[in-house]
């Protein structure tokens, strides 16, 4: 298929690179891959303490987990393979960081679409890290106008809270790696209705970087992901499909 998704004579799908939220893992984006329609190959980072690497001790920097992971990512990427970030709330910044890392590893990243966050230089005035258990979970939900049902079960909230609780501290606690914006274009992605990052804050993505940046709102809160995964790779390809 032709567009964004395929190459002229390559004939190979462009890898769509998702960076999952706070404590979500790459299974979220699973469904994708049937709604990206070969327009993509939708992949997924895999941070520690989720999924198959629930075991593994979460990460509590953002920058820390970017250079521990970006090996592995740019190895499973290949340096001749051209490469779309998509990234939400957590997910963003984190995905801000591996563009840095990826550039100077050969890895050329033709766009960043960051969701749900203000520009990477503007910090949460309301916090959740430092709560506890049900007050905790309140505040994340509060925050997020989500709540993942497998928290209501015993057993899987034990395994998900400690996750869920480093995420949100790396999140609030994140300092860019550097003030220099990076060289690809962002698309800056946003609920209208999120009443945790405002439209004011998901344009700031425009200071993040040399090249072109675009800002689209979808109907929704925070979430607004969760029932929007087609809606949302229409948008990339056509920004992707303007940029050749």
């Amino acid at each position: 298929m032709s567009g964004a998704g395929t190459s002229a004579g390559q004939g190979e799908p462009a890898t769509l690179l998702c960076v999952p939220f706070a404590g979500a893992g790459p299974s979220f984006f699973h469904p994708w891959q049937d709604l990206a329609a070969g327009r993509w190959h939708v992949t997924s980072v895999e941070l520690p303490g989720r999924e198959r690497r629930i075991l593994d001790e979460p990460y509590r920097n953002v920058v820390e987990a970017a250079k521990n992971e970006i090996d592995d990512i740019a190895a499973g990427l290949g340096e001749d393979s051209r490469v779309v970030l998509f990234g939400h709330s957590l997910g963003a910044v984190l995905a801000y960081e591996l563009v840095h890392l990826l550039g100077t590893r050969g890895v050329h990243v033709e766009r960043l679409v960051v969701s749900g966050s203000p520009g990477p230089w503007t910090q949460r005035e309301r916090r959740a890290a430092g709560l506890e258990g049900d007050e905790f979970l309140a505040r994340v939900e509060e925050f997020a106008g989500f709540r993942h049902e497998a928290l209501d079960h015993p057993e899987m909230r034990e395994l998900i809270l400690p996750t869920l609780q480093a995420d949100c501290e790396m999140h609030e606690a994140y300092v860019p790696s550097t003030d220099d914006p990076v060289p690809v274009p962002i698309t800056s992605l946003r609920g209208e209705a999120d009443g945790l990052v405002s439209a004011e804050e998901g344009r700031q993505w425009k200071d993040a970087t040399t090249a072109a940046f675009t800002y689209t709102e979808f109907p929704g809160d925070h979430m607004y992901l969760v029932d929007r995964g087609r809606a949302i790779l229409d948008v990339i390809e056509a920004e992707c499909t303007g940029d050749r």
